[in-house]
């Protein structure tokens, strides 16, 4: 994310490293905040934190993603209050 802050950086870093090292030779992928997540149902298209791909036909699409097995936000400030206004959270 551009214009991220410290902790914000350091939070993902982490996590994006430990996730690399979890899935090792497994064939799974990790993606950082520049790749993009495609909901097919509704068309929509959004750009998660840190993704996770275990599916091989996932490796056909170079611009997107569909068949995401792991989403991770980090909320902060200001992302953390909008995702309370969803009344399930």
């Amino acid at each position: 994310m551009a214009g991220a802050s410290d902790g914000y950086v350091t939070i993902a870093g982490n996590l994006f490293a430990l996730l690399i090292n979890y899935l090792g030779h497994s064939g799974g992928r990790t993606y950082m905040s520049d790749m993009k997540a495609h909901i097919e149902i509704t068309n929509t298209f959004f750009y998660p934190d840190i993704m996770v791909i275990c599916d091989a036909r996932d490796k056909a699409l170079p611009n997107h993603k569909k068949y995401i097995c792991l989403i991770v936000e980090i909320l902060f400030d200001q992302k953390l209050a909008n995702y309370f206004v969803f009344p399930t959270i």
